[in-house]
């Protein structure tokens, strides 16, 4: 596996790059059209979707931002498990690192997303509203320990 990059705009750029090189590896066929195509689409929308999200108006467009490049990420994992299944390049089992690049991707924008919302609701509402919108087991969990 490569060396692991913490800085995220420069790993979904670096995601970008290896979802260019796989499709440009697929046959120039009808099938292969066709995944080559959406694929590039979904595999390189969440680098400029995180850079929207970055220049967000607000709170909730931040988070549609961020939604967005989770929806084009479970779509790019679902494109890869394909063309690997099929397959539809030489060597499907070099797609092992960018899957396994994709889940982390994709639980990295999950907890992001949580996280934004969480704030959201602080901000509007107050640390008290927050743990309400949660469920009555955290907040019972939050009581117990003020006792």
């Amino acid at each position: 596996m490569t060396k692991q990059i913490y800085d995220l705009e420069e790993r979904l750029l670096e995601y970008s790059v290896r979802i260019i090189k796989i499709v440009e590896q697929l046959p120039n066929t009808r099938a292969g059209n066709h995944v080559a195509g959406q694929l590039l689409k979904s595999g390189t929308s969440p680098y400029p979707n995180h850079g929207e999200a970055q220049a967000a108006e607000s709170p909730k467009d931040f988070i549609h931002k961020l939604r967005i490049s989770l929806k084009e990420l479970r779509e790019t994992q679902r494109w890869l498990k394909l063309i690997q299944r099929v397959p539809l390049i030489k060597k499907p089992e070099l797609l092992k690192d960018i899957l396994e690049e994709t889940e982390e991707l994709i639980k990295i924008f999950v907890t992001s997303i949580k996280t934004a919302f969480r704030q959201a609701v602080r901000r509007a509402h107050g640390p008290e509203q927050s743990r309400r919108t949660h469920g009555p087991e955290r907040s019972r969990r939050a009581e117990n320990k003020q006792k």
